[in-house]
Parts: C-alpha cells; structure tokens; sequence
C-alpha cells in the first residue's frame, strides 16, 4: 500500500481544491458550498476564479506584508524597523536569526505554489467553460504569465525549485520533487512569457474594464527582470557551494557574459515596444512627474500594478504621528546621502555645492519627493495645511531619540503630501510592481556588465531629466563622461537605489550583486539634529540594533519540514 507523505509544497499544490469548495477564497464570503463543477460552469465564477490567482500579485511588495506592518525594505540598509520583538518576521530577517527551523516566512514558499496549482487546475477546466473561444485564449496566456510571476518570486528566494508543469496534484498523490536546476527553471519561465506575450494585447488594446490585467508589455518586462537577476553575481555560476549538482540548483554552473547582452536584449525590446514612457512634468515643479507616477493609477509607466483605489495604505503605512500614521518604516542616513544634488553630482563630489550645514538644499528632487526631513511639508489636518515636519531632537511629536527606533527621517515616496492618514480623500493610486523606469535602470545595468558601459548614459539622462536634475554645459545631467565599466556599475547601482527606492527592490539586488555581506551587516546610520534657536547642528549616529547577514542569506532556507517530506529536494547552500 502506498504511504501517503502531505508536505506544506503538497498543501500549497493542494489549495487550490479547498478554493473550489470554500467560496471566500475567491468570491463573497456569503457564499457556500461551490464546488469545482459550479464554479466552472458559470463564466462569473470563472473570471472571479482567475482574479483570486491575481490577488497574491503583491504579496512581496505589501507594506502590511509581515504582522501588518513590515515586509523586507526593514530588513535592509534603507530603512529601520519601527518593532524590535525577536518574534517579528523582520526582526528575524534583519538580525540573522532565521533557520531552516525558525522560518516566519512561509508566502515565501507557500504562496506561490498555491497560485502555480490554481493556475493548472484553471487550465484543466477551461476548455469545458462558457468562456468565449477568444476569452479562453487570452485567460490561458494571462495565467500562464501569472504562473511565471510566482515561480520568478520563488527563484529569487531559492533558486531552483521543482517544476510541476501543468500538472494538477490530487489529494491522495505522493509529492516528492527535486529540485529542477536553475536553468531549466529560468528557461521555463522565459519561455512561458515568451509564449504568453505572443497572445496577450498591448495595454492600449484593453478595454478599461480590463486595465491592469497581464499585457504583452507585462511579459517583456518580467522577462527583462527575469533574465538581469540571472545574469546577476549571485546566480551567474557563483553559487556559494562545492557540491557541483548543488550548485547547478541554485544557479548556472558557470559565469557567462552572454547572460548581460541577453538581459540587455530583453529590456530593449519592451523599450522598443513604444507603450511606455517616463511619466515626466517639469513645468509643475522639478520632478513633479517623479512624484505623480505614484498617485495615479493610470499613467504611462506602469506596466504591473496592483490597482489600490480609494485607499490610504501608504499614508498610514509611512505618515509620521502628527498626520495619523504608523510611522513603521524610517529611512535610513545612508539612503538620504545617496540622492546627488540637483546638479546631478554626488554630496562627495567637492564640486557638488553641498553643504553640510545645510545637508537638505539644493538635492535631487527624488529626494524631497521620497523622503520627509526636518521642516519638509506636509499636510496638518488641524490647519488645514501644508506645515513642517520637525525631526529634531526633542521636538513635541515627530522628534528623533538617541535611544530609540526613529531615524530621523519619515517616508514619503508613494504617499499624497496634500493629506494624511487620517484624512477622508480616495486617490488613484496603483502600487507599481513592474513599471518603466525599472527597465531603463534593468538595460543600463546589463549593458554595462556586457562591456558598452558608453550604451548606458542615454537611459540614465531620460531618467535623471524626468527627476528634474539640471542638464549642465554638457548635457549630461551630473553624470561623468566617458565612465569606466566599474563607475558605471557603481552610479547604476546607487541610480537604483535611489529611484526604486521603497518598491521591493533593495533586498532582492544587495543580494544578486552580492553585496549585502558589506553594506548590510553592521549599523544603519541615522541623523541626530539639535535645534539652538533657529539654527541647527547635524550628527550622523548609528541605529540601536545591528543587521547580521551571512553568507548563506544569499538564498534564504527551505523550511526544514519540506526538506524532511521532500528528500528528493535539496536544501540550500550553508543551511
């Protein structure tokens, strides 16, 4: 007789069973006893079906994503952590103390294979559906994409995991799966994008009905992402391993240069594409577009959101105490010095015209428009006005501590200025999960590591011209001329950390470039400012709580009950 063995990648396999039997999963909680039967029989249900599988799309980015208030931005260099429990996910995260046993992060595995099982078991049923042959069709290539989006978010984590194609397990199978190699895993879904794109509209042939469902554009972009984490350090034959089938696992076997051109390929064609651009206004303020592209849903830089109307999620999520929010991110120092100045040179640039005295003049408008510093503006509800911000050491409200959690500094990318967490106001708002000036950032990147350093500088002009940095003598809007390949990477890494600042980035590039052993293990900076009449003097201090990365965080473990369930998987390099 056969042993039945369930393992928590069987039960995520299996989700999608209770999905069809339990009507909240998917469609009002009122609602019961559905079966798969009537769920697919009626073309309502299906469609709500095919929505449940896009709900998980934001898992990762979700601000609420850990104990409703965290998600991996703390667990880096650009921001403290308001909680310091040794029970918080990002506590666990950021100070090193995660395990194969001690695993608080189970969407990281679990999630995706539900949404993967929900895809496949979608794909068995819809040729019986009412759907429309030509609905049929589009669906088919929308889940593929999406199924594509959750091994990509699993492959960033682990490496390669086990492939299950479009097999749909059932409750009394036997799951015990290798480990497929990296490879295979970033050649299936490359292809299953590849595929997908040749069936899916542009945005502009979407109804509005339809907007923000996968597009041809969404398939390009994600490749483009795809293809530049594998080409990265971390996955492009430097696995931290002497076991040679290990190593194959969780990334190519050996370093390959082509890897770069084919990532810089990739982000050219969605370029090329025509359907997106850099949502640029000037004429406002100096980089007002940078600070719009967040507001509004609608926008032509967005290419994969999740669609956040009517909500003040971000607000509440960032907003300092005086405006009703939680406060629960606080960029760091390091993250603040990053942003040049608005001539587009770096602050340690003797030319730059920075002043210490007066560190927040004259900066990159990305700076102002991400970050909330002492005096910045910002909606008071009590005025009914835009008021400062004090951060000073002392102030009534907002003000730094030595001893405490507070940077600082509050974020600000992504919230509306002109109100407050507690405001009543609905917004149009969209948060970006794959947008336009990513795949700038995606082919400057990868072109420069294929060795055309030179190919990078019109892409970064685009960008830093929508910021609103001033072009100079030479056009070239801060940027050095005649860069080498190693400046180039460098100026391209901080351009990222800067413009991505906040949207899920950060953690997931320290890690590819390999780099987070250096930058993220020790203290984050923070800034102490004593306020003597109207004056004020600036001090850079070290945050209370170390971050400890180790090397074998470059992947993180593969709960151990799986490993234990799943013998035929390998477990991580070091765990």
């Amino acid at each position: 007789m056969k042993t039945l063995k369930i393992t928590g990648l069987a039960i995520a396999l299996l989700a999608g069973i209770s999905a069809c039997q339990q009507a909240d999963d998917f469609l009002e909680p009122k609602t019961s006893a559905l079966d798969e039967t009537l769920v697919f029989q009626d073309s309502l249900r299906t469609m709500a079906f095919v929505n449940r599988i896009y709900g998980d799309i934001s898992f990762s980015f979700n601000k609420g994503r850990w104990s409703s208030h965290g998600n991996s931005e703390q667990a880096t260099d650009d921001a403290e952590y308001k909680y310091s429990g040794v029970g918080q996910t990002a506590v666990i995260l950021y100070s090193g103390t995660l395990s194969p046993l001690n695993f608080p992060f189970g969407e990281y595995w679990s999630l995706p294979y539900a949404n993967i099982r929900r895809v496949n078991l979608l794909l068995t049923k819809l040729s019986s559906t009412p759907l429309s042959p030509a609905l049929q069709r589009r669906v088919t290539a929308e889940v593929r994409f999406l199924r594509a989006y959750y091994y990509y978010n699993l492959l960033t984590v682990f490496g390669g995991v086990p492939l299950i194609g479009d097999k749909v397990f059932e409750i009394n199978d036997f799951i015990d799966l290798p480990r497929n190699s990296y490879q295979e895993c970033v050649d299936y879904v490359v292809s299953e994008l590849d595929a997908a794109a040749q069936v899916l509209p542009s945005v502009a042939q979407y109804s509005e009905e339809n907007y923000g469902r996968a597009t041809r554009g969404a398939c390009l972009a994600l490749k483009s992402r795809m293809l530049l984490y594998a080409a990265s350090p971390l996955f492009n034959g430097s696995a931290e391993t002497q076991n040679a089938t290990l190593a194959s696992i969780v990334s190519y076997p050996t370093y390959q240069a082509s890897h770069w051109q084919r990532a810089a390929d990739a982000a050219e064609a969605v370029i090329a594409s025509g359907q997106y651009s850099l949502m640029e206004d000037n004429t406002t303020a100096d980089g007002y577009g940078f600070y719009q592209v967040f507001l509004k849903r609608v926008n032509p830089e967005y290419i994969f959101f999740q669609n956040r109307p009517a909500n003040r999620d971000m607000e509440g999520f960032y907003n300092m105490p005086t405006r009703g929010g939680q406060n629960n991110s606080y960029p760091t120092h390091s993250l603040v010095q990053s942003f040049p100045m608005k001539n587009g040179k770096a602050i340690t640039d003797p030319t730059s015209g920075y002043d210490p005295t007066k560190p927040y003049d004259n900066r990159d408008p990305r700076l102002g428009y991400s970050i909330v510093y002492n005096e910045s503006l910002y909606f008071l509800p009590s005025a009914n006005a835009l008021r400062p911000v004090y951060t000073y050491e002392g102030a009534p409200s907002d003000g730094y501590t030595y001893s405490g959690q507070m940077t600082g500094y509050f974020a600000r990318k992504m919230c509306d200025v002109n109100v407050s967490a507690n405001s009543s106001f609905t917004t149009e708002r969209g948060w970006p999960l794959l947008r336009y000036a990513e795949i700038l950032l995606n082919y400057a990147e990868a072109i420069t590591e294929a060795g055309k350093p030179e190919l990078a500088y019109p892409k970064l002009v685009a960008l830093r011209k929508r910021a609103g940095i001033t072009p100079g003598a030479d056009q070239l809007y801060g940027l050095k001329a005649n860069m080498t390949q190693a400046e180039m990477r460098e100026l391209i890494r901080n351009e990222r950390r800067i413009e991505l600042a906040f949207e899920d980035h950060r953690w997931n590039d320290i890690r590819r470039w390999k780099i987070a052993m250096s930058v993220n293990n020790g203290f984050n900076t923070r800034i102490r400012i004593v306020r003597s009449g109207t004056n004020y003097t600036y001090e850079v201090t070290n945050s209370i709580r170390r971050h400890n990365f180790r090397t074998e965080m470059y992947l993180l473990p593969i709960p151990d009950g799986e490993i234990r369930k799943m013998p035929a998987s390998l477990q991580n390099p070091g765990w």
